[in-house]
């Protein structure tokens, strides 16, 4: 059975969307935006720092549930632009450094608010 998720330790849902749902099995956040709690849009910032933002609020997430990054099966990546892969690879390998997921890593050429980066991860409630 299908269940939302929503914490107040990540950006809140901005759409007809939950920042999460989960079926007891995985997890599965939206795509997170680099977006403080407070909502402030971090488009101005570096596409590390915006990936950083991202997974922050990836891992605030599955906090809620009591799991963690360590949990995540699979991520895709949203890029503005392809050629910014270099840097956000560099700080997203700051997160997963030992055992990583899966991933997809897509150029798109527009994320929603102007962002460089959109992240959403596939969790085992495991």
């Amino acid at each position: 059975m299908k269940r939302t998720i929503s914490t107040d330790d990540a950006p809140a849902a901005v759409g007809a969307y939950s920042q999460a749902t989960t079926n007891g099995d995985v997890l599965v956040t939206a795509g997170q935006l680099p977006l403080t709690t407070d909502g402030e849009l971090l488009d101005d910032e570096s596409v590390a720092e915006q990936t950083r933002q991202c997974l922050e609020n990836v891992g605030a997430i599955l906090e809620s549930e009591g799991l963690s990054l360590e949990n995540v099966l699979k991520t895709t990546v949203y890029l503005d632009d392809i050629d910014d892969f270099d840097e956000f690879n560099d700080a997203y390998g700051e997160f997963f450094r030992n055992d990583p997921p899966a991933r997809s890593a897509v150029g798109v050429g527009s994320v929603p608010k102007g962002a460089a980066v959109e992240i959403e991860a596939m969790a085992t409630t495991d």
